[in-house]
């Protein structure tokens, strides 16, 4: 069993239960190291009280458009995704919320026209999965308003996506790349016609081994067998902690490679 499935049973098992919704939140918030990346770095870039026009590109779940919900007060949230069940679930869980902020709806980041409309892009682990992401980039580029910025999350490859060679099948599925160089999305970013003003990378020593012992080695588990699915809770007792530090350390580190890639732009 690899990534995507186990991640889709859990989504079938929220999708109208907005408090269990909230507590997958919590969840994917505290074991998924690119959230704490993604947080920390959008509360860098943004004031609270700061009015944004906010588009979430391939917005999924929702769990960062219900972060940006919760964390500014003046913003309105778009969010764009391929998959209609995503969008129905995202329209009634933020229905049922009482956030008339955000709103959500069908639709290929490939065919957008958007003109300057947003003051914030947000693109979290999607980029990976777009054969013609300069076109994608352009759309942004087209999206945003004079000085507003564009921040994506997604594999590099340095290992990115649990692949270390060309070759290697992807742990994660679904991927048009298993990730990028810094190289190619930066010089993809300022074609599209807008600059890089950050590039770092996630994912490094620490982060690496947090993500092999928090996420992939009880996927694992789970999909070798059912019953191994009964002691995960004791094996997170024993583990949880170290894998928490672990992730702590890599938002400190100043990784000099990794296998997750932070890029902020601006328009």
């Amino acid at each position: 069993m690899k990534y995507d499935p186990v991640k889709r049973v859990f989504g079938d098992v929220v999708a109208r239960r907005p408090f269990l919704r909230k507590i997958f939140y919590l969840l994917l918030d505290m074991m998924f190291l690119r959230a704490w990346h993604v947080k920390n770095e959008i509360r860098s870039l943004f004031g609270r009280d700061e009015k944004l026009k906010i588009f979430d590109a391939g917005m999924g779940f929702g769990q960062y458009s219900y972060f940006l919900a919760r964390h500014f007060r003046n913003c309105d949230i778009f969010g764009l995704d391929v998959k209609e069940e995503q969008v129905e679930d995202c329209n009634y869980f933020f229905g049922k919320c009482g956030y008339i902020n955000a709103k959500f709806e069908i639709g290929d980041l490939t065919k957008i026209d958007y003109n300057e409309q947003f003051d914030f892009i947000l693109n979290v682990d999607v980029m990976e999965h777009i054969v013609e992401d300069e076109l994608v980039l352009k759309n942004f580029a087209r999206a945003l308003k004079k000085g507003g910025k564009l921040l994506i999350n997604t594999p590099s490859d340095l290992g990115g996506s649990d692949a270390h060679d060309h070759d290697d099948e992807s742990f994660i599925e679904e991927h048009a790349r298993n990730g990028y160089s810094k190289e190619d999305i930066t010089a993809k970013v300022e074609r599209a016609g807008m600059k890089v003003t950050k590039f770092r990378y996630a994912y490094g020593k620490f982060g690496t081994i947090s993500w092999r012992w928090g996420i992939k080695y009880p996927i694992l588990m789970a999909g070798f067998s059912k019953i191994l699915i009964l002691i995960l809770p004791f094996y997170y007792f024993f583990t949880l902690w170290f894998v928490l530090i672990l992730m702590w350390l890599d938002t400190k580190a100043d990784n000099k490679e990794g296998t997750g890639v932070i890029l902020v732009a601006e328009k």
